[in-house]
């Protein structure tokens, strides 16, 4: 699974108005899948484990759809998102996710 995206900066051109501050600011990436579909991805929240770092991301146009998870990677102070190819890492995160996800329910 290929996975290309950038961060939205203050030029970025994507028709966002980056000008005025946001109380909620997002960290949308834009995410190519296998097929070559662009989807815009927002971080919602980021976990560690085992000395990774992993983002959770949802799709903008479908915030129900069930989030995705990646692990940041850093390479001259520049963040990539990399997708999960290891079956154990991938089992091992998404249990963490599930425990999150179910925290945050229990707290509304």
């Amino acid at each position: 699974m290929s996975e290309h995206e950038h961060q939205h900066g203050a030029d970025c051109g994507c028709g966002h108005d980056h000008d005025h501050d946001h109380e909620h600011e997002e960290h949308v990436f834009i995410v190519s899948n296998d097929e070559g579909e662009e989807r815009e991805m927002v971080m919602v929240y980021t976990f560690e484990s085992e000395s990774n770092v992993y983002a959770v991301l949802l799709d903008r146009q479908d915030p129900e759809e069930d989030g995705v998870i990646f692990r940041i990677e850093e390479e001259n102070d520049e963040a990539f998102l990399v997708g999960i190819e290891d079956d154990a890492e991938w089992d091992r995160v998404t249990k963490i996710y599930e425990e999150i996800a179910t925290k945050e329910n229990e707290g509304k």
